[in-house]
């Protein structure tokens, strides 16, 4: 059984990708950046950017019947790695107890040079 769920963005259907997906217990979610709409939610701020991603990421997991300690592993792609400690302060915020693996690495850029991270996560949903 597979399962998409979409963020109502235009260039999900331009581009063709879903906001997250589920196949059985596996859920994937695409890289989550701070837009809320046409709104960048904390402008030159990465952990108000990198809180926000997380609480939207969130709401995508429960659509899909998960939450957060279902997440197993977390990518974030940041433009500036000097504000790493911020970013991690905001994963650790929201991931102390669950511990998935992570990933962050700095990249060149974004879509929109005022987007300072983006997140991906997988969850696995154990006996559901």
């Amino acid at each position: 059984m597979r399962k998409n769920i979409g963020s109502g963005s235009p260039w999900e259907d331009v581009v063709g990708y879903s906001r997250a997906v589920r196949i059985g217990n596996i859920i994937e979610v695409a890289g989550t950046t701070a837009m809320d709409g046409d709104v960048l939610i904390g402008q030159g701020d990465i952990y108000a950017q990198t809180v926000f991603i997380f609480k939207k990421i969130e709401k995508a997991l429960m659509e899909l019947g998960a939450g957060l300690t279902d997440v197993v592993r977390t990518r974030m792609f940041i433009t500036d790695i000097s504000t790493w400690e911020e970013a991690g302060k905001a994963h650790g915020e929201f991931f102390k107890n669950i511990k998935p693996v992570a990933t962050m690495v700095e990249v060149s850029n974004l879509i929109d040079a005022d987007l300072l991270i983006e997140i991906e996560v997988t969850a696995i949903l154990q006996n559901r």
